[in-house]
């Protein structure tokens, strides 16, 4: 794939959401459709019909790279969900995550979906999904604020056990994400939406990044470079999302991933953004989709006009766009049509 894919769905005026959820819990059975590639497969395929999208998107389910790392662990399924490590793990458990049998049943199914749309939906662009090494590393650690801000103080693990069990944390975490990629792109995927949510500043000190410290870079960046380097030898293309609360430094760094998207969440103004983000890189979104199924936090009538507001102002700023969700559109019961009706608001709003 080149860049000229995703501009041009900038310049054909695309727009469409990351709607899988939606389509999945529409049927009764998604629960068991989650570990039957298949049927995955399928509705990721109906999804993009009925959202209008290119491209085959998996569920943006950050949870499974945690799994399948604690499974290898033998850590109880019961218990991986709230599993943090308390100390630094034994050198040999490196070795381990890098060779040892990792594909869970829901992973599983997840790369037997891509390879369904790979085989048999010729049109659609099969995606991978995958969580940054940040966010994984947030996930192990039951305190990850007070490691990286002490990182952010110059702080390395020879220094402080903290810090040199977040370094730990994020070497695992990258092994196993690279590894899942892998799988995803040998199943067929043409491009990877890799999700660094928590790389906000929930967990980066502005006072840090301001005074010149690299942590964002070190615990940020380079991992993710990592991941891009591997998915350039595959010829696969990256797709960075990131709905945090960012600086306008932390925008700009993405600029080293080269992402042929980029997404940002709500919190982001993307007109201004347009002025800090390469013009090889189709901006995408960023409705605010996590409020849709009230109408008190967002009306129609907001959705209408905020959608019409992005498309006038990405206009002007002449960058590559995507009308879009900030987020995955998730499935609220008893919400659904509330939901879906404000996603068809966004799909079919006159622009001026």
């Amino acid at each position: 794939m080149n860049r000229t894919y995703y501009l041009d769905l900038a310049a054909r005026g695309s727009r469409f959401p990351i709607g899988t959820h939606l389509t999945l819990h529409a049927r009764p059975d998604h629960d068991s459709i989650l570990l039957d590639g298949v049927r995955l497969g399928e509705v990721i395929a109906e999804s993009a019909r009925e959202w209008q999208c290119p491209m085959a998107v998996p569920l943006m389910d950050l949870t499974l790279e945690k799994d399948a790392l604690l499974a290898i662990l033998q850590v109880p399924a019961e218990g991986r969900e709230k599993y943090h490590f308390a100390d630094i793990p034994d050198a040999r458990l490196m070795e381990t995550v890098e060779t040892a049998p990792f594909l869970t049943p829901r992973i599983e199914a997840t790369c037997a979906a891509i390879r369904y749309i790979a085989e048999k939906h010729a049109d659609l662009l099969p995606v991978g999904m995958g969580i940054g090494p940040f966010s994984f590393t947030t996930k192990l650690l039951s305190d990850p604020i007070t490691p990286v801000f002490m990182a952010g103080t110059g702080m390395t693990g020879e220094d402080d056990e903290d810090v040199a069990l977040l370094e730990c944390a994020t070497n695992l975490s990258l092994q196993l994400i690279l590894r899942y990629l892998k799988e995803q792109c040998a199943a067929g995927a043409k491009a990877i939406i890799l999700c660094e949510p928590a790389a906000n500043l929930v967990y980066f000190s502005p006072n840090q990044l301001a005074e010149g410290s690299d942590v964002y870079q070190r615990l940020v960046i380079e991992p993710n470079l990592k991941i891009k380097a591997l998915l350039d030898s595959l010829g696969v293309d990256l797709i960075f999302h990131d709905c945090g609360e960012l600086t306008d430094g932390m925008v700009d760094s993405f600029n080293q991933l080269s992402p042929v998207m980029l997404s940002l969440g709500c919190s982001r103004t993307l007109w201004k953004d347009a002025a800090l983000v390469s013009k090889k890189t189709v901006l995408y979104g960023n409705l605010p989709t996590k409020k849709f199924y009230s109408d008190d936090a967002v009306s129609p009538a907001e959705v209408e006009r905020l959608s019409v507001e992005l498309l006038r102002e990405m206009k002007k700023a002449e960058h590559p766009f995507v009308l879009g969700s900030e987020c995955d559109v998730l499935s609220v019961p008893g919400k659904e049509e509330i939901i879906k009706n404000k996603v068809r608001i966004m799909m079919n709003c006159k622009a001026d």
